[in-house]
């Protein structure tokens, strides 16, 4: 092997080829806070942009006097309207309840039939190893979507399964501590904010406000040495770093 295929080995898929993604988010909120710029970027540009939830954010609600029922049914009208507004084509529901995930192999089952029906180039999530995530649907969804990813262009994986092998080509790690790509996305800054406020049952004006400022700078600092203004982070992977590749941390 040549140092040129080692310097390939070594670096992050590219992105900028992608003409459809999947964007898996546990909550309801999560796609449009990890990477909404990102996503309305990509959408500018023609990609097809596929959300899937897992969850129904049930728990998630700034009214106490909300029943779980009275939740759900708020988020998934506040999920449509935020994702149409970045670009989103197509939603994905799982329905599980919010808090309730409990196993990988599960999950990774359910998240490889969407992603063997949709057929996206790249995968994004949030990262299931980012230091002190507490979040225990953060941590498995991460994990499971990184395990279907791995696993779906298998013939027989998930066992059972009627669709077709396809292996995307990369997948994305938003929420991440360990970026080795920086989107250029300044111009799509407010549309992302603009997506956000449309979850108002998540995020007061304080709230919003606290976000604009730690991502405005945030984002300023990942940009910083790459030439441009402002841009979004992602831990970006191929198939092969993500099994037995003791170097993945290093990509």
């Amino acid at each position: 092997m040549d140092s040129s295929a080692l310097q390939a080995l070594m670096s992050p898929p590219d992105l900028t080829a992608c003409r459809k993604i999947l964007c898996v988010q546990p909550h309801p909120d999560d796609n449009e806070v990890g990477m909404g710029a990102i996503i309305a970027s990509f959408a500018a540009r023609g990609c097809e942009i596929h959300y899937v939830t897992v969850t129904n954010g049930d728990l998630g609600a700034l009214d106490p006097a909300l029943s779980h029922e009275e939740i759900a049914a708020i988020r998934a009208r506040e999920l449509e309207d935020a994702g149409r507004h970045l670009g989103v084509s197509v939603f994905h529901s799982l329905g599980h309840g919010d808090g309730t995930l409990d196993s990988i192999p599960t999950l990774a089952a359910e998240l490889a039939e969407v992603i063997r029906t949709v057929q996206p180039d790249a995968v994004f999530c949030p990262d299931p190893w980012l230091t002190y995530e507490a979040h225990h649907d953060h941590v498995i969804t991460g994990k499971a979507t990184a395990q279907a990813f791995l696993s779906s262009g298998l013939p027989l994986y998930p066992r059972g399964t009627s669709t077709k092998p396809w292996q995307p080509s990369a997948i994305g790690f938003y929420f991440t501590a360990q970026p080795n790509t920086v989107i250029e996305a300044a111009s799509f800054f407010e549309r992302k904010f603009e997506a956000m406020a449309m979850h108002a049952s998540q995020f007061n004006a304080e709230i919003l406000a606290m976000y604009r400022f730690y991502f405005g700078q945030k984002g300023k600092q990942l940009a910083a040495d790459r030439g441009f203004e402002w841009g979004e982070g992602l831990k970006v992977l191929s198939p092969l770093h993500l099994h037995c590749f003791v170097d993945a941390s290093l990509i």
